[in-house]
């Protein structure tokens, strides 16, 4: 039959949160409810009558709580087929309630997972079991029964009761058990990747809600969609719906200025890559120095800094076409100001950057890494040069090392102590990297005398400092590594340059 009346309902919580009218509403419908522990006590509190499961299994709570719905009387009641003959006979001679609605809140396992107090032991004990049956076995039996596998769907649950008196068709009850089995296969993975953590099983699992449909993919003939909570990282005051190619430079924006602590610092990138970069006392200041680097590409580019954005740094980014700013914060006349263009995405990030892993589909399979959080510091350099540098190239060379780290390789930095100047992204060779930041650099009137150069990866040859020298720079960062270091080395040292190895490469593909 297509078209089913709730007239039994077993109701198993660990969350009691919005439980209230529910319980109400089915009461008003004449619907019979079964519940056990903490959830009977609760219905209990309500005044509404309730069945305990004890009463009807004959068999108490055991084990600390551990089995208390495992019993073929209410699995049988959830599981039997109500248009099968053989299946309604034994029913009767088992005298098994038949089950048509089932609402369940698993144990917060992923929760408790992320507490840092959480003990091993309280862990385990948070691993639902009776709950993922019941859902399970519910979700099983859609054509006769409805499963609500969580609180968050509570409010589905009650607009059903409200405006069909708790009948349901076969659809409405198909689409709560496709919701179970997400909830159920997403708890599993939890619980999976916390006991592999060692990895000992060779399997890759992930599990994201939260599905958004996005305009488009990277272009317009390809779907888009995004798995997550951007509303847990940003609040959105203003502008259109975030794209598929926002949401990748945002991610890289987040990532560069996540470098940049203790220090008011301004980015505008382009293409996932900072075409400008800067730090300084103010953000206004900050972003001045950043948009020197390369106003051409910082046209329709995303802005970010860690520090708020008053009105004077308004007043001056509002001149800027840019298509999306980030900030921790916005003073009123800063938002007033720059609401003025209706299409412009203003986003409070309101969450540090901490990924652990990065995963992406590749072939037929997903390749995984750890997240690169090596930040080279003052105590990774090593001179490897007669000459040291100084106190203000060291700062320079740090700095520029973080921008390389956070740009596409093939990659050439060249910045000063507080400013990016130009850099060399994605090429297919590193002189080529290199001539592309100069012609950058020159194109926009830096003069590079007193700029440093980094690079993502070693230098093969000796051409790169060599072009660099030329060019007026007179230090260099790189990981070093390569067979022909000294080469690089020597020259270095007939030209007085100053190097350092920091011993880590930065490639980002």
């Amino acid at each position: 039959m297509s078209e089913a009346k709730i007239q039994s309902a077993l109701i198993s919580v660990f969350n009691k949160e919005g439980l209230d009218p529910i319980i109400r509403k089915l009461h008003s419908l004449g619907v019979s409810i079964y519940s056990t522990g903490g959830t009977y006590d609760f219905i209990k509190g309500l005044n509404i009558p309730v069945t305990s499961v004890e009463s009807v299994t004959d068999y108490p709570s055991i084990f600390g709580g551990r089995v208390k719905t495992l019993h073929p009387k209410i699995f049988g009641g959830i599981l039997h087929r109500r248009d099968d003959k053989n299946d309604s006979i034994e029913k009767e001679k088992y005298d098994i309630p038949a089950i048509d609605l089932v609402i369940v809140d698993l144990y917060p396992f992923e929760d408790t997972v992320a507490a840092p107090s959480a003990k091993k032991e309280e862990i385990i004990e948070k691993i639902d079991v009776g709950g993922i049956a019941l859902i399970r076995g519910a979700a099983k039996n859609f054509k006769d029964v409805i499963i609500v596998p969580s609180r968050k769907y509570y409010g589905d649950l009650l607009q059903l009761l409200d405006e069909k008196n708790g009948v349901s068709n076969l659809s409405e009850r198909k689409s709560f058990a496709a919701k179970a089995f997400d909830m159920s296969s997403h708890y599993d993975t939890a619980i999976f990747n916390y006991l592999n953590s060692n990895n000992d099983v060779q399997s890759f699992k992930t599990s994201v809600g939260n599905r958004k449909s996005l305009r488009y993919g990277e272009n317009p003939h390809q779907g888009g969609s995004f798995y997550g909570d951007f509303e847990a990282f940003f609040d959105q005051f203003h502008g259109k719906d975030i794209s598929y190619n926002n949401l990748v430079d945002i991610e890289a924006a987040v990532q560069l200025i996540s470098e940049f602590d203790g220090t008011v610092a301004f980015g505008i990138l382009k293409h996932n890559n900072a075409c400008g970069f800067a730090v300084s006392d103010s953000t206004l200041s900050a972003y001045q120095l950043a948009l020197q680097a390369d106003p051409v590409s910082a046209f329709g580019g995303i802005l970010i800094t860690n520090n708020e954005v008053d009105q004077d740094a308004a007043n001056e980014i509002n001149e800027l076409f840019f298509e999306i700013i980030i900030a921790p914060n916005f003073t009123e006349k800063a938002l007033e100001i720059l609401k003025q263009k209706k299409n412009r995405i203003i986003l409070v990030q309101k969450l540090h950057y901490n990924v652990k892993d990065q995963f992406r589909s590749l072939l037929n399979g997903v390749i995984t890494q750890q997240y690169d959080h090596k930040t080279d510091s003052e105590s990774d350099l090593n001179v490897v040069t007669r000459r040291n540098p100084s106190g203000r190239e060291k700062t320079a060379l740090l700095f520029a090392s973080k921008l390389a780290k956070h740009t596409k390789s093939n990659t050439i930095v060249l910045a000063n102590d507080r400013q990016l100047l130009a850099s060399g992204v994605g090429q297919t060779s590193r002189v080529d990297a290199l001539e592309q930041a100069i012609a950058k650099a020159t194109k926009f009137g830096f003069e590079l005398n007193e700029a440093v150069m980094a690079s993502d990866a070693f230098f093969p040859f000796p051409d790169c400092v060599e072009i660099a020298h030329k060019a007026g720079i007179k230090a260099v960062i790189q990981p070093g590594g390569s067979v022909k270091d000294q080469l690089s080395i020597d020259y270095c040292d007939r030209q007085d340059m100053a190097m350092v190895f920091t011993g880590f490469r930065h490639f980002k593909h």
